[in-house]
């Protein structure tokens, strides 16, 4: 079993910054994908960013030049940073990630339990 655990979530002022992390525990071999994804209130999950193990990263088009995504492999962690915050960024960030485990010969997919990032005006 994988655990994804984030953190740094909380309230900001418009145009200010956070940081959020996820660490994952576990059987775990490798990972090949880690990302942020969000929900806001009443609207569907969406991609935030994504990091693979060689460090290729994607971006929603609403964050870029705005969140910055990076990984620390050896520790099995994420990190988002978050600038220039807008109150459309508020919403519940949930970590994910692609694992490959001693359960199974194939990767799955994990899902931390989530962070609120809440951005006032």
């Amino acid at each position: 079993q994988v655990q994804l655990v984030e953190s740094g979530g909380g309230l900001v002022q418009a145009g200010g910054s956070l940081r959020l992390s996820c660490a994952a525990s576990g059987n775990i071999i490798s990972i090949n994908t880690m990302g942020w994804y969000r929900q806001a209130p009443g609207k569907q999950r969406e991609l935030v960013a994504t990091i693979t193990n060689r460090d290729s990263t994607n971006y929603a088009d609403s964050v870029k030049g705005r969140f910055t995504i990076s990984s620390d492999n050896a520790k099995n962690t994420v990190h988002l940073q978050m600038s220039g915050l807008k109150p459309e960024d508020t919403a519940v960030f949930f970590c994910n990630a692609a694992v490959l485990t001693t359960l199974r010969p194939f990767p799955r997919n994990y899902w931390g339990k989530g962070t609120l990032v809440t951005v006032s005006s």
